[in-house]
């Protein structure tokens, strides 16, 4: 009698861990980059977005550091903090405060010097990385960011990680 509630104990849980793998497959098509034609017309970007964008990526390689904000080491944040305030532009210091700053935007309207962000953190949708784009085209965004494996390296958004994690846009200029 025992192993028979025992089995029934494990069959359930088994049963609930499916369940939730099917509401994270949810979430995820609810967050989907969209697939819908805009009417854009592209423009090329101003030399304060061009130099904030070589300057970001004069730290490609950089070790990934926790609240690092130098060549010794960077955190995604950083990163975005460092490379605008070399134009003088002020942003706030960490990720979670970076995803308020600016104006929402489409992702199909992304253009150089946006931030994207992401949440990377397994079945959650809670914000926790950010990377700048440094081109952008119908179709193709790439974006430059530190991460904890690689440092700073550039990336593009049709990967299936980063489409998967992809949140929002905003622009700050």
């Amino acid at each position: 009698m025992k192993k028979i509630l025992l089995l029934l104990v494990l069959c359930i849980s088994f049963g609930s861990c499916n369940s939730s793998k099917g509401i994270k497959t949810k979430k995820s098509k609810t967050t989907k980059v969209s697939t819908k034609k805009t009417n854009n017309t592209y423009s090329s970007p101003s030399k304060t977005i061009i130099s904030i964008i070589d300057y970001a990526q004069t730290f490609e390689g950089t070790r990934y550091k926790y609240g690092g904000t130098t060549k010794r080491g960077m955190d995604c944040s950083g990163l975005i903090v460092t490379a605008f305030q070399k134009e003088n532009i002020k942003l706030p210091r960490t990720t979670a405060d970076l995803k308020n700053t600016g104006d929402w935007i489409d992702v199909n309207d992304v253009k150089e010097g946006d931030l994207l962000f992401f949440a990377t953190k397994k079945n959650s949708r809670k914000v926790n990385h950010v990377g700048i784009v440094t081109k952008s085209r119908p179709g193709y965004v790439e974006f430059i960011h530190s991460t904890t494996s690689k440092g700073v390296i550039i990336s593009n958004l049709s990967e299936r990680y980063w489409y998967l994690a992809y949140v929002q846009a905003r622009r700050v200029m």
